[in-house]
């Protein structure tokens, strides 16, 4: 593992952490290996759920024509018909969340633990951990961005529940409904009523992790968090870190990683990733993705514009507020 990392001494004031952390070739160790692999199935299947979600049309048309035809019975059964087998992909998105953060809560067990001195150490020592952290926040972005763009999800799943309950009052049976009980359906309609119900899913699981963890100093996470954010940082802005990516598709998912550990920094920190004891220079991530090509950052920009929780605080630096105006 030592090869793959290049440590350079550090000349900022803030004495960021400078090292190469290879998201593109980080193979676990013996005492990453448990983890690794726990972790490693639920990633297996990230790709697949994106490509489902990339593709979900929805039952729009079907829906409409029931609607406008309240009378025509073999309509109200196409809708049916088309919306049932997406409310079998919309629970196994919301469920594949559940496995997520189950997988993060045994990544953040072994980043935060008291094996090392610090966070610096782990990230450096345990980089196909720190690697897999990436990996769910790339997937929690994307996901969430294609979610927001796709407003089918929610209206398939309306109509759905709405269905449902009037079968109930007039005692039709319902093929579907042994997928989707009630107290899951509603589970499955607050998680879609989240504008971005993956990083809610990973800052609630966050939370849970800090308080569930309580011989642990809430610094252990946040410090885990920062760390990763300037690490990606250093490494986007100083070309030598830079020159050594083999595939451009690592600048975008280190651009991802960044603007995914802020927003949960800015969850889980006390005081959020704004404020002035902050250990994210929030001043220094803005300016490295206000470098990149504008249309390939536009959507982190708008992330960090909508999704983080204390940006419009009294205490967020002017500065700050206008570089994201």
């Amino acid at each position: 593992m030592g090869n793959l990392l290049k440590v350079l001494t550090c000349t900022d004031l803030e004495q960021e952490p400078n090292f190469f952390l290879d998201f593109e070739n980080a193979q676990p160790t013996e005492a990453e290996r448990e983890v690794w692999d726990q972790v490693d199935v639920v990633l297996k299947d990230a790709k697949g759920i994106l490509d489902e979600l990339q593709a979900y049309k929805g039952a729009g048309q079907e829906i409409r024509e029931a609607i406008q035809n309240p009378n025509d019975e073999a309509l109200q059964e196409q809708a049916w018909a088309a919306v049932v087998p997406l409310v079998g992909k919309l629970k196994k998105f919301y469920e594949f969340s559940q496995r997520l953060e189950a997988a993060l809560h045994s990544l953040l067990g072994a980043l935060t633990s008291e094996t090392y001195d610090d966070t610096t150490q782990h990230l450096e020592r345990e980089q196909a951990l720190a690697k897999q952290f990436a990996e769910i926040l790339h997937f929690t972005l994307r996901f969430d961005e294609l979610k927001m763009t796709n407003p089918a999800i929610q209206n398939d799943f309306s109509y759905y529940r709405r269905t449902l309950s009037r079968m109930r009052i007039n005692n039709v049976p319902a093929e579907g409904e042994n997928e989707v009980n009630n107290e899951l359906a509603n589970r499955i309609s607050l998680f879609y009523a989240d504008a971005t119900p993956m990083l809610k899913t990973l800052s609630d699981g966050t939370t849970k992790f800090v308080s569930e963890n309580k011989n642990l100093p809430i610094e252990n996470t946040t410090d885990c968090l920062s760390t990763m954010a300037s690490v990606c940082k250093v490494m986007l802005e100083t070309p030598e870190y830079r020159s050594r990516f083999t595939s451009e598709d690592t600048v975008s998912f280190c651009l991802r990683v960044m603007v995914g550990v802020i927003i949960l920094y800015d969850y889980v920190h006390p005081v959020g990733a704004f404020a002035k004891s902050s250990k994210i220079d929030m001043k220094g991530c803005i300016k490295v993705l206000k470098e990149q090509p504008p249309n390939s950052v536009e959507g982190l920009l708008n992330a960090l514009r909508y999704t983080t929780k204390h940006l419009n605080d009294e205490s967020t630096n002017k500065t700050i507020k206008s570089m994201l105006q």
